[in-house]
């Protein structure tokens, strides 16, 4: 179907930009008018190879909503909402603008419960797969208090945060990924298409081979007649894995170790504490009722211990406690987190507190990557340069040998 690109001014004066399907350009300015807007240009877009291409790949991710569809619909509609423009026209408007196939699926049928009756988080929370737990309790709280262009704008902030905070640690754990991959592909090609070459012209002389040689040339025919078990073994091993994570004993195992872990484990306990105070931050300061925040962050904690900290701390409040007490003996948020979070509790200032606590944080996740990747990089080079250099040394260990016969002979 045709695509059309639009300009068009809403009734209170915002202007518009985006993309509509459409039979013929008549349907297009129909549809847009249907929508209350008035239509300024309008022409066919020219669908290019890489558009065609993008097109494709939109339709392979057919059914998968992402992080980015999320914040930029909660950009857009903010910016609607508080320009006056009604929900349902708003939903309209970026379900028109809505690129992805799924998405635009998704907004279509909100827009209709909502036509339907619905308040705005009812209608969202039937989309569980698009709309998470924690963002249809903030625009409930958004739509019970008045404000919800506000609240979305809270959102939009809060996902972008805590998207950034993923890049930094998917950043620090890349870098290494990638060397050691080739690091493994480059021995690997050494042991099945290098090696055998030079077995052959030790062969030829007759003479005895060093040991360290012999060995590695024992592993290179291993490799080469059970090639399979190399290109099986990851696969299998990352399928056992998910398998067992997927147990509660194999989880909680994980997560444990993930925290422990040299080095990983100090980043990873960073990103689980600004993630705590930033969920429950944003939460508390957008009028979510404490004990609903506390189980949306359970849900979205990622981490089975912090999950059950955050249980444990939504016990203790329910029995008249404090929230910064079983944070504390949990042994995961550090003295200072828990001393600032008993601060804003006796001050009254908790989501303050909170989002202070998530920007100290997020510095400090952001300063230990840099260090990680600063440290590791000569670690990694110095691993390859013994894996290759260990090679070498073995197969060149008999030319020695072969040298030093031929000067005896001579």
């Amino acid at each position: 179907m045709p695509v059309f690109t639009y300009k068009a001014k809403t009734a209170a004066g915002l202007l518009m930009e985006g993309l509509i399907d459409a039979d013929i350009q008549k349907n297009a300015i129909d549809k847009l008018r249907s929508q209350k807007l008035v239509v300024l240009s309008i022409e066919e877009k020219t669908v290019s190879i890489l558009d065609k291409i993008k097109e494709m790949y939109a339709n392979q991710q057919k059914g998968h909503v992402t992080s980015k569809d999320l914040v930029l619909f909660s950009r857009q509609l903010s910016t609607l909402v508080s320009a006056g423009v009604p929900i349902v026209q708003s939903l309209g408007i970026l379900e028109t603008q809505a690129e992805n196939p799924a998405f635009k699926e998704v907004l279509g049928a909100v827009k209709s419960d909502i036509e339907s009756g619905l308040s705005i988080s009812d209608a969202l929370r039937k989309h569980p797969d698009a709309f998470p737990e924690l963002y249809t309790s903030m625009v409930k709280a958004g739509e019970l208090g008045g404000i919800l262009d506000t609240i979305l704008e809270r959102l939009t902030n809060y996902m972008e945060s805590s998207e950034a905070l993923k890049a930094k640690v998917k950043s620090a754990m890349m870098y290494p990924a990638i060397v050691l991959s080739i690091c493994a592909l480059v021995t690997v090609f050494l042991m099945i298409f290098v090696i055998p070459t030079f077995k052959n012209i030790f062969a030829s002389f007759g003479a005895e081979l060093p040991l360290p040689t012999q060995i590695l040339i024992d592993v290179s025919d291993a490799m080469k007649a059970r090639w399979y078990v190399l290109v099986a073994a990851p696969y299998l091993a990352y399928k056992g894995f998910l398998k067992f994570y997927k147990t509660p004993v194999g989880r909680r195992w994980v997560d444990a170790k993930s925290l422990q872990a040299p080095i990983f484990g100090i980043i990873l306990k960073k990103v689980a504490v600004a993630r705590f105070t930033r969920t429950l931050g944003t939460l508390i300061k957008s009028g979510v009722p404490i004990m609903q925040a506390l189980d949306t962050v359970a849900a979205t904690a990622g981490n089975v211990l912090i999950e059950e900290a955050v249980m444990l701390t939504r016990e203790s409040i329910r029995e008249g406690g404090h929230l910064s007490d079983p944070l504390k003996k949990c042994g995961i948020f550090p003295n200072m987190v828990t001393s600032m979070i008993s601060v804003g509790e006796e001050t009254g200032a908790l989501d303050i507190m909170l989002s202070k606590i998530a920007d100290f944080y997020d510095q400090e996740v952001d300063t230990a990557v840099k260090g990680l990747t600063s440290l590791i990089e000569p670690i990694v080079i110095v691993v390859m340069g013994i894996v290759i250099g260990t090679i070498v040394v073995a197969m060149f260990m008999p030319m020695f040998g072969l040298g030093e016969l031929a000067g005896n002979q001579g």
